[in-house]
């Protein structure tokens, strides 16, 4: 099950984190996968040197979502040299936090233009070439908190409820082509953003989750496998919530 032997399948933001574990499961499961990057390239590298040593397919390419043209660009690109792209992980993402009252406009312009521009922007491009095969998946990486918000997070928060009710939409705009569009909603999971957190600060949030733990990077890639595999093949629109049960 959940095989995508053939398919070629981009990850934006694929260099560490999230976007990495994406790349390493959809490798596993048979994928070409094209890992991008902004500034690490050597990351991307890593993560395309690590598939390879293991059998897989990958290769890296440099782009930055913000940039709406030059994303657009190489998203196509991609799907002009392999002959299709298959699957769009749009996992790019940046987060800014700050109260309301001390939230700066440019963060929340910032913010704005990776988290929901690029993610567009990127969509724009692969649904394109899953036009003219009629199939295609597309994933957003939304947060929890885009769905029941947070202290602190406000602009963070309406950018990643924004990628939700994107992903509704573009799924009805696409269903027809039988290209299936769903987002995934992480909870409180162990990457490189936590990282910085003081034990305190992590311990009042697993306070919140029922399963009284963090989660994995791999569970979250895992429930991209599913969405990006022909089992998903009737599951269109929905957010998949990978949270331990802090928001149900």
């Amino acid at each position: 099950m959940f095989k995508l032997d053939g398919k070629v399948a981009l990850v934006t933001g694929g260099s560490r984190g999230i976007g990495r574990a994406c790349c390493e499961a959809l490798a596993e499961q048979g994928a070409t996968v094209i890992v991008n990057y902004v500034k690490g390239e050597a990351q991307a590298r890593e993560v395309a040197d690590a598939i390879t040593a293991k059998g897989g397919k990958a290769e890296i390419v440099g782009f930055d979502v913000a940039d709406a043209k030059a994303a657009e660009t190489a998203v196509e690109e991609v799907a002009k040299r392999h002959g299709r792209l298959d699957i769009l992980v749009a996992n790019a993402g940046i987060s800014i936090d700050g109260l309301l009252l001390r939230l700066k406009d440019e963060d929340v312009d910032r913010l704005y233009q990776v988290n929901v521009r690029g993610s567009l922007a990127c969509a724009k491009a692969a649904t394109k070439s899953m036009m003219r095969a009629k199939t295609g998946r597309v994933i957003f990486l939304s947060s929890v908190v885009g769905e029941m918000g947070n202290v602190g997070q406000t602009a963070y928060a309406a950018t990643k409820a924004a990628v939700l009710g994107a992903a509704k939409s573009i799924a009805r705009e696409f269903a027809s082509r039988n290209i299936t569009v769903n987002a995934i909603a992480p909870g409180f999971i162990e990457t490189d953003m936590t990282h910085g957190m003081t034990d305190q600060m992590k311990e009042h949030i697993v306070r919140a989750v029922p399963l009284a733990r963090t989660g994995t990077a791999r569970e979250v890639a895992a429930a991209v496998v599913y969405l990006a595999s022909d089992e998903a093949a009737y599951v269109t629109g929905q957010v998949l919530r990978v949270n331990g049960g802090m928001y149900v």
